[in-house]
């Protein structure tokens, strides 16, 4: 059995490596440095680390101005605060200025669990998407996908929106190597595509799997990157297969499904489904039962699938 391991402590690992090799790089925090990992950071490196309590605007606003200063700012909270509370500050002060500030949101999407709804973060692609420039949205699927990420995002100029989760994640087998705005197929099949991003992507090679028990043989393409897009994995999906369910732990208005919608839209209309969360708010629960009541299971995809090949 692949292991299960915690994306954030990933970053927060990932982070002392890079400090050690680059004094430029600093990392700001919001009062959850234990949550998100970057004490880590605060106990080797302490001069470049800073809490700024609650006060997640004034976080952001400074990480712009540390970055107009030759900086390389990773600035870290859940994703709730980082996109949600703070993100006038994103647009206006980072994206708008294009610095180089790395926003690496953990406990995004409905597996926050107890914490309820106002700590779910179930909109924040659809937020950094609708930023009219300069913002990269990367949502890896597990902790080494995540490190991959972490040091490609030192490499690359400009701001960034990482979105981590707060549960250990399985290993994905089969990635290869991380890029910004490349996908990676996961398993090849000609009948339909499942695209998906984040944990989901898990869910995405169950439901594959269990497809190929029943005679559907569905390609897995791990779409890493929101943005940019890898657009010409999508062309050919649309292009080799008879349609594409798109797989997210986010609402399905304005995220990865949005993207893929207009891609396929504006190249190669085909039969499309979205699993993801539609038009609810979160709620308290244990992970693995919110995925089960909002239709984000290997179970609904299979489902979504072959409802497509039906009509197809």
């Amino acid at each position: 059995m692949l292991e299960k391991l915690y994306a954030r402590d990933a970053y927060g690992q990932a982070l002392v490596k890079l400090g050690k090799d680059n004094p430029n790089i600093v990392v700001l925090d919001a009062d959850l440095s234990g949550s998100t990992r970057t004490a880590l950071f605060a106990k080797e490196f302490p001069k470049r680390f800073f809490n700024f309590g609650v006060a997640e605007q004034n976080m952001m606003a400074t990480a712009a101005g540390l970055a107009s200063c030759g900086k390389i700012v990773f600035a870290s909270t859940f994703a709730m605060f980082a996109v949600g509370r703070a993100w006038d500050q994103v647009r206006n002060s980072i994206c708008s200025n294009n610095f180089d500030v790395k926003i690496v949101a953990t406990h995004s999407g409905l597996t926050v669990g107890p914490d309820g709804s106002s700590h779910q973060a179930i909109e924040d692609i659809a937020l950094m998407r609708a930023i009219p420039a300069n913002m990269t949205i990367v949502v890896p699927c597990d902790a080494h996908e995540t490190t991959q990420a972490i040091y490609t995002a030192v490499k690359t100029p400009g701001p960034m929106y990482i979105r981590l989760g707060r549960s250990k994640v399985t290993t994905i087998e089969g990635k290869g190597d991380f890029q910004i705005g490349k996908s990676c197929s996961l398993r090849q099949g000609r009948d339909i595509t499942i695209i998906a991003c984040g944990i989901m992507v898990e869910q995405a090679l169950k439901a594959s799997v269990e497809l190929s028990k029943q005679g559907i043989e569905a390609r897995v393409i791990n779409m890493h990157t929101v943005r940019p897009l890898d657009n010409q994995a999508i062309i050919k999906a649309a292009e080799e297969t008879k349609g594409i369910v798109v797989c997210e732990e986010h609402v399905i208005n304005g995220g990865l499904g949005s993207a893929i919608d207009d891609v396929v839209l504006a190249n190669k209309p085909i039969f499309m489904a979205r699993v993801g969360i539609k038009e609810r708010f979160g709620q308290s629960g244990e992970g693995d039962e919110l995925m089960a009541e909002y239709g984000l299971t290997a179970n609904d995809i299979i489902k979504a699938c072959k409802q497509i090949l039906d009509r197809y």
